[in-house]
Order: C-alpha cells, then sequence, then structure tokens
C-alpha cells in the first residue's frame, strides 16, 4: 500500500500519513511502534516530552526495516531552550539513529525566546544532526518572526486540526510561505459519529475515521492518528482503497463552518 508524501527542504519526503506516539510508554510505546511498523507506516512521530524515545528507537532497530525507509520527528520543549544540542544528542541516542529527519519545537518559548533557539535549530541542521527543523503550535505571525530574523522559514507547523477545525485561510497561509501543515489528534476534534461523515463512511464502506484521515490526505495535509490498539493501528493505515469525491471533500470541509 502507498501513502503520498511531500516533498521538504532535504530529503526523505514526508509521507501523508504518520503514527503518532503521545501519551504512550513504556512496552506500549515499543509494541505500538512495532505493530505500526509492521502495518506499512514509514513515518514515526515522537518528542522528547513524551518520554517514550528509547521505546521508539527500540522498535525502529528491531523491526528490520530499513533506517532509510522510515521519517522520524521528535521535538525539544521549550524548557530546554538554551540546551538544545543536549537535547538533540539526547533524542538520536535514545532513537538510535544518526539524524532525525524532522525536528520541531514543541510550541512558541516565553520571553520572546525562539528566534534564539530557531538559530540553534538552524545550526544543528547544518551540522547534519537534523535533516529539515520546523515548529509546532506556532501561528502565522510567529513563523514570520523567525523568517524575517533568520531568512529561514520552518518547513513544517504541527499543529491541532482536523474537520471541525478545517480553515482555507489558515492552510493557505502556511502554503504561501512554503510551510507544510501537519495536523494531530484528528479524531479528539472530530465527531466521528457526524451525520455527514458516518453517511460518507457508508458510501465507502469504511469507518469514519478512515474519511477523516483520507480528508487530511487528499487536501495534503499530514496526519498522524495515534492508537494503543493493533487492530486500530492496522485499519488507520488502511486508506488507500478509496477516494473522496470533490463533493464529500466539501461536505467535510463544512464540518468547519457550523
Amino acid at each position: 500500500m502507498s501513502i503520498p508524501a511531500l516533498p521538504l527542504p532535504v530529503a526523505p519526503a514526508m509521507p501523508l500519513l504518520g503514527f503518532g506516539t503521545w501519551q504512550i510508554r513504556g512496552d506500549a510505546a515499543y509494541r505500538a511502534v512495532r505493530h505500526a511498523l509492521d502495518a506499512g507506516y514509514r513515518h514515526i512521530d515522537t518528542a522528547t516530552m513524551y518520554g517514550n524515545e528509547a521505546e521508539v528507537g527500540r522498535a525502529l532497530a528491531d523491526s528490520g526495516v530499513s533506517r532509510d525507509e522510515v521519517f522520524v520527528t521528535t521535538k525539544l520543549p521549550p524548557e530546554r531552550a538554551g540546551k538544545e544540542r543536549a537535547t538533540l544528542d539526547a533524542s538520536l541516542r535514545g532513537l538510535g539513529v544518526d539524524a532525525v529527519d524532522l525536528w520541531l519545537i514543541h510550541w512558541p518559548p516565553s520571553r520572546g525566546r525562539a528566534v534564539k533557539v530557531w538559530e540553534q535549530f538552524i545550526a544543528l541542521r547544518d551540522a547534519g544532526l537534523a535533516r529539515n527543523i520546523g515548529v509546532s503550535n506556532f501561528g502565522l505571525d510567529e513563523i514570520d518572526d523567525l523568517t524575517k530574523a533568520t531568512g529561514e522559514t520552518p518547513a513544517v507547523n504541527q499543529i491541532r486540526f482536523g474537520p471541525t477545525l478545517w480553515d482555507a485561510g489558515l492552510v493557505e497561509g502556511h502554503r504561501a510561505r512554503g510551510v507544510v501543515v501537519e495536523g494531530y489528534s484528528p479524531f479528539k476534534t472530530t465527531n466521528l459519529r457526524d451525520a455527514a461523515l458516518t453517511r460518507i463512511a457508508e458510501a465507502h464502506d469504511v469507518d469514519a475515521a478512515r474519511v477523516v484521515l483520507r480528508w487530511h490526505v487528499q487536501h495534503e495535509i499530514v496526519v498522524i492518528p495515534k492508537s494503543k490498539t493493533a487492530a486500530r493501528i492496522t485499519t488507520n493505515y488502511d486508506i488507500s482503497g478509496f477516494e473522496l469525491t470533490a463533493q464529500e471533500m466539501a461536505a467535510i470541509d463544512a464540518l468547519g463552518r457550523r
């Protein structure tokens, strides 16, 4: 099964469907990531604050999947501002990799420190420890501040996203700046029992969750569902066998205007 991917400034491309690991720790994290990789996911999202980088790394190593085939993201918590190199070094050790494919500032640091953190991100990217760098939970104005100060625009902004948060202007604002939109918590922001979603799901003989994931992918918005349940992990990956029509996409977009 092939999941489309978006190009970033530095290869590899970023698969539009990934596996999120927030709130999954210990052996549960190891088992979930192993199952995700077995199911076909080639994009794994973690963060320093998740406390599971070592388990993610062990799952990667034990999976038998080549490192070059898996897009790996981690994130720096803002309270680690000023300790960027030490934090990234610890992430790389835990993950068992020489470089991450994407390193994000998890959310804006306080007291105007974002630019200094971003300068360190650029330096560590240039040192080869992160192939691409970006941000999470930033507004467009905050992204513009980074660009204005350094001449470097984040490759990605990972934000809370789903059909009820659809905002065409926000998405276009990112694209005009060359920033990939990545959505987290796609199901927490969505009523999966909504009549529009269930009607579309029935038409394609799938569940509403897969309709939501397919909607992201067709909008070229990266999405990272997470689950501890093996069956759900597998099902969430199974979105290539159907395509939403323009009318169905518009109906789902309309959930953002309710």
